[in-house]
């Protein structure tokens, strides 16, 4: 979500309230930065306990441009005006609906926040406004002791902003230790996480701590929490709640002393519709919630960020040889993946290029510069009606898009038809079309 900078110092988000009137009664609650969830789990901030409500059916948060009203993939939707919306930005007062429940959305005045004047946070870097108020969120966070879940798709840092918060609390002396769940084998989950004991299971030849325990005075961050499986999130919510692991093969609790922080790229609020996510899990982990933007929705981030690349390969003059030509063809691009797809660019040129010559970023992305062709003769014989025209332009357009895709998600279909919008049969068809990888895992 694109934000905007009202000046130098100030960020004003349009806010208003939510009103719901049910079983007899009013409530309000007022719109602000946070997001507010709206479903029929208790722990949502404004509960709607009504028939055909999902437990997380929608959220709401204030934005610059307005209120933005996200269904979180309910059962049966949410619509304004008769109109079934997924993503919509409320400007004026609004009645919309959660099923059969009605509620109305009332603007008020622009609440203003000032945003630090940093530009780095820890590891992390960003003078757009979206950045500087992840940081003024995050300086809040820190110092506590709650539990973060950090959001973004891949490539966006996730993983930096769990080593900046931690860097930042009073546990920044203790250890960081990361726990990645997204390669954790489904059978190996519990023991991974917890610990075993020798001989508890086929093939455990030695005893293996707890990463709770061995974050100890520290942080562990658990990356790509959406991929646990079912059986092992209560498990791990009553670990949490209870500060204390068992290993598998033991009768014996150890309590641990660590922060959480936890991070994912799925939409967790859909996975608890879904049934694949808890409720309570998803909440214990999200008292404060962090989403840190594509790299597409801060571009006027990317020139600082290619010269601190630079600066961290060891290369303070490097910059200079990134032309103007160079970042006008970076700024086109889409980036499906975001940061760590610009770093990888950044050190590929900096490696391959001559001493003194212009560091070709885009050429190690595949871009490919256009040429003009002003001045050029035009073969008649290649000319070709419009409609046959259209047709291969178009042929080669989704070519180029879906191998892209296919690229950056492994060819997951799951993954290309979240980025993409469209339904994964239809990702397939493309996918078939064009003569792409085999569609494997969604």
């Amino acid at each position: 979500m694109a934000t905007t900078v009202f000046s130098t110092r100030m960020l004003e988000f349009k806010g208003g309230t939510l009103v719901h009137e049910g079983h007899g009664e009013e409530r309000k609650v007022t719109i602000g930065p946070e997001p507010i969830v709206i479903g029929r789990d208790p722990a949502c901030g404004l509960r709607v306990d009504e028939t055909g409500v999902s437990a997380m059916h929608a959220e709401v948060v204030a934005t610059p441009a307005g209120v933005r009203l996200r269904d979180l993939g309910s059962k049966n939707g949410t619509w304004v005006n008769d109109i079934k919306v997924g993503d919509v930005l409320l400007t004026t007062a609004t009645s919309f609906s959660l099923a059969r429940a009605n509620l109305r959305f009332e603007p008020t005045k622009v609440q203003k926040f000032e945003l630090p004047e940093i530009e780095r946070f820890g590891p992390l870097y960003g003078s757009s406004a979206a950045m500087r108020d992840l940081f003024r969120r995050l300086e809040r966070a820190a110092p506590t002791e709650l539990t973060i879940l950090v959001q973004g798709e891949t490539g966006t840092g996730k993983e930096l902003v769990a080593q900046a918060v931690h860097e930042t609390s009073t546990r920044k002396s203790g250890p960081f230790v990361i726990v990645d769940c997204g390669s954790i084998a489904p059978t190996l989950a519990e023991a991974t996480l917890f610990g075993h004991e020798k001989g508890a299971f086929t093939g455990a030849m030695n005893a293996r701590v707890s990463p709770f325990i061995e974050a100890n005075g520290g942080t562990i961050f658990l990356d790509e929490l959406g991929e646990l499986p079912l059986d092992v999130q209560p498990k791990l919510l009553r670990a949490l709640a209870e500060k204390r692991v068992k290993a598998v093969g033991s009768n014996e609790y150890v309590s641990f002393d660590a922060r959480v922080v936890a991070a994912t790229r799925r939409d967790l609020e859909s996975a608890v519709n879904a049934g694949t996510f808890r409720s309570d899990l998803y909440f214990r982990l999200a008292q404060v919630r962090s989403y840190v933007p594509a790299l597409r929705q801060r571009l006027e981030d990317l020139p600082g960020l290619v010269r601190v690349m630079l600066e961290q390969l060891g290369s303070k003059t490097a910059w200079r040889r990134v032309t103007r030509a160079t970042l006008d063809r970076l700024l086109r691009y889409d980036w499906p993946g975001n940061v760590r797809e610009l770093k990888n660019a950044v050190a590929v040129a900096l490696a391959l290029a001559d001493e003194g010559e212009p560091l070709d970023i885009a050429g190690a992305l595949g871009l490919k510069a256009a040429k003009p062709t002003k001045g050029r003769p035009i073969d008649a014989t290649a000319v070709r009606g419009y409609h046959d025209a259209k047709r291969e332009a178009l042929h080669a357009f989704e070519r180029a898009y879906f191998a892209q895709l296919v690229e950056a998600t492994n060819a997951n279909v799951a993954e290309i038809s979240r980025r993409t919008g469209l339904q994964r049969t239809h990702v397939r068809k493309y996918l078939r079309l064009h003569g792409l990888r085999e569609p494997r895992g969604e």
